[in-house]
């Protein structure tokens, strides 16, 4: 059965309908998604490897866990359950710091029309990548990166194949905000 997702309007507020995963896609329907960008304490921030299976850009880097939320399901939820799918960890709602939401509303040439505002929470974990257990669907490969060392590959995005490169003030605003959290600590 598809998943069903829930319909938003212009300020991300569910409408009461919802509609199949699919037409969401290929009607251009505003949806929520919940982004979740994990860390260390050092600072090290867990990318995520897009499955060469993805129809949106397959095999590039980028947040460490993300999915649409169910019709009906909290954004927090659905940050806490993606967790659990995409790398087999436990989170709590309570880790979870929203930093914002963003507009990403993309056209793609397969036809996907990608109308999706990012509800997008930090959260710091104590684990190692032995720990994970990627979702072979989902994630290609996983990797802990210095901040200095996202900044480098986002600078190079352009000719690196490495993160999607028009998503760059997108990354910034993360990494800032992963940085404020791990230099009080």
């Amino acid at each position: 059965m598809e998943e069903l997702i829930d319909i938003v309007d212009q300020y991300g507020k569910p409408t009461g309908s919802s509609a199949p995963k699919s037409e969401i896609h290929t009607k251009g329907h505003l949806h929520n998604t919940a982004h979740l960008w994990l860390f260390t304490a050092e600072g090290n921030i867990l990318l995520q490897q897009r499955a060469a299976s993805k129809t949106v850009y397959p095999l590039l880097w980028d947040v460490s866990v993300a999915g649409h939320i169910d019709a009906g399901e909290t954004i927090m939820a659905a940050a806490v359950r993606e967790a659990k799918e995409e790398i087999g960890i436990t989170i709590s709602e309570e880790q979870l710091i929203k930093i914002g939401v963003f507009e990403c509303f993309r056209t793609y040439p397969n036809g996907i029309i990608d109308n999706e505002f990012h509800n997008t929470f930090i959260a710091e974990i104590n684990m190692k990548l032995s720990d994970l257990k990627p979702q072979k669907e989902e994630v290609e490969a996983l990797k802990f990166v210095s901040n200095d060392l996202f900044m480098e590959l986002l600078d190079h995005s352009k000719t690196n194949s490495h993160f999607i490169e028009s998503n760059r003030r997108y990354y910034e605003f993360v990494l800032e905000h992963i940085k404020n959290k791990t230099s009080h600590t």
